[in-house]
């Protein structure tokens, strides 16, 4: 049989060479994401997840679901005898959510590392907010993590990203979490195309000078994220791709984490493959975690750009 497809990810088994598409075996949770909602602060030029000041298809993940999801978390992690996942949060801008802090108070009490993606603007410099991440650090320590976005080291092309006045801001919230010795990261991005090593230096340059306390060498606390342009022209990845890029599929994001998201108009939180595909319905993997344990076959590109060919994943 034939099974040539004339597009490229177009089929979920086959290539559009006909060739058959990887898939990722579910391994492990190690990290269960929170989608708290596609509402953001600020619109970016090139927003993996379109968010934005007026984007609400993904709507605010409430306490009460998030509740849930660590008693399923909880189950399975008695099940198999293995530790409790880290949570994740990431929006939109989390910090908008009127929820977060509640929902991250209660995974960390239950035992939880929690990771918050934020740009660290306006919403997380409230005071309300500040004195509430103060009040969790005070009790959990490092268990609460932070990932401040920071496209680059320069305010030229992070503002070419973020808007305008975005860098001054992002630093002002960077200065206070590492002033007050939160556990803290940095999510830069390859859109300069220098070198790697020039970049981290630039960081390094950057955070010397503004006394943040932040490892630029090392690949988890600088994590430098490859772009994900829609247009361009990615390859398909095939099961011969694991050997031939010497590549293991159980390193993939998607073998150790899933991700809950609660659409607009629906009546319960839904579960996706990653925190990349949100609104793609072939990566939505059900309404519990445990029935999205399943093989996610890669037909997507950001699969390829992203975590296969790009080395990157969203977890700490």
């Amino acid at each position: 049989m034939n099974h040539t497809i004339s597009l490229k990810f177009s089929h979920p088994d086959v290539t559009a060479k006909g060739e058959p598409r990887a898939f990722v075996s579910f391994r492990r949770l190690e990290t269960l994401w929170i989608n708290t909602g596609t509402l953001c602060n600020i619109e970016c030029a090139n927003c993996y997840i379109h968010s934005s000041p007026t984007e609400d298809r993904l709507v605010y993940f409430k306490a009460a679901d998030a509740a849930r999801l660590y008693d399923e978390a909880a189950e399975l992690a008695a099940e198999d005898g293995g530790r409790l996942p880290e949570i994740g949060f990431t929006g939109g801008e989390p910090f908008m959510n009127p929820d977060m802090l509640e929902m991250a108070e209660d995974a960390l009490a239950r035992g939880h590392e929690v990771l918050i993606l934020t740009n660290a603007m306006q919403p997380m410099m409230r005071p309300k907010v500040k004195q509430g991440l103060l009040a969790l650090r005070d009790r959990f320590g490092d268990a609460l993590k932070f990932r401040v976005s920071l496209d680059h080291h320069t305010q030229a092309l992070h503002d070419a990203e973020r808007g305008a006045g975005s860098f001054a801001k992002a630093m002002e919230g960077l200065r206070w979490l590492s002033a007050n010795g939160f556990s803290l990261s940095i999510a830069g991005r390859t859109i300069s195309g220098e070198p790697e090593a020039e970049e981290r230096a630039g960081y390094a340059a950057l955070f010397a000078r503004e006394n943040i306390e932040i490892d630029t060498a090392n690949p988890a606390t600088l994590v430098l994220f490859p772009e994900m342009d829609e247009k361009a022209d990615v390859p398909e990845i095939t099961t011969a791709c694991w050997d031939i890029l010497h590549k293991d599929a159980a390193s993939m994001m998607c073998a150790t984490s899933r991700m809950a998201v609660k659409r607009k108009g629906a009546s319960a939180p839904a579960i996706v493959a990653c925190t990349l595909l949100p609104d793609d319905p072939q990566f939505e993997m059900g309404r519990t975690i445990r029935e999205s344990l399943v093989p996610v076959k890669l037909n997507h590109r950001h699969c390829a750009t992203f975590c296969v060919l790009g080395g990157a994943s969203c977890s700490a």
